[in-house]
């Protein structure tokens, strides 16, 4: 029997004001709001979408920058099958803090597809070169886009590549070859329980 689609869980991370809650914004409900409050604790999202013949539900998790948030990340880190490390293109600093989230990465789900994202193309003063995202992104096996949550460029192109690759990585969702406790929500019947089913941590 053809499973009733595959919810996969998303990931979104990075320091604080990279525009990861915008990024998300955009995906889901194709808005943009120049000035949203920082995100406290965790904010999710639903976007269903049909990619590679198979439908999908993408259960995205936009978590808080800010440090003081930080002790609240490792639980959600668990069960994800994708993450999107976002910096802000023109600030240097959030380019370079991006090893300690990859090394929190590591330390609490590294079975994962990691897409690097720059975001904020659209202004002018730049500090982190394009090339330098790539080479970051070479170095770590991440795949890498810059973007514009205000504009839209490359927003969506991003969450796409991201789930293609997911796809063709069968061992992070498909039951028969499950590793490391990788749940799935497939049936219509967990369906039916609220969009949450095996995604929602409670500890």
């Amino acid at each position: 029997m053809e499973p009733a689609g595959l919810t996969l869980k998303l990931l979104l991370v990075g320091d604080s004001a990279v525009g990861k809650s915008s990024l998300l914004r955009r995906f889901t409900d194709g808005a943009f709001e120049p000035r949203l409050k920082p995100t406290v604790g965790v904010d999710f999202k639903v976007k269903k979408m049909v990619l590679e013949g198979r439908a999908v539900q993408l259960a995205v998790w936009d978590t808080a920058g800010q440090e003081r948030f930080r002790t609240l990340t490792p639980s959600y880190y668990r069960g994800a099958q994708g993450v999107v490390l976002v910096y802000d293109v023109t600030r240097k600093d959030t380019f370079t803090g991006l090893q300690g989230w990859l090394n929190e990465l590591e330390m609490y789900n590294s079975n994962t597809v990691k897409m690097l994202v720059g975001n904020k193309t659209d202004k002018p003063d730049r500090e982190v070169e394009r090339k330098e995202g790539l080479q970051f992104a070479r170095k770590h096996s991440l795949l890498f886009i810059e973007t514009s949550a205000k504009t839209q460029e490359g927003v969506q192109h991003a969450f796409e590549e991201l789930v293609i690759k997911i796809l063709q990585t069968p061992s992070l969702w498909d039951k028969s070859t499950e590793k490391q406790g990788v749940q799935l929500m497939e049936s219509s019947a967990q369906q039916d329980e609220g969009l949450c089913g095996a995604f929602c941590p409670l500890t």
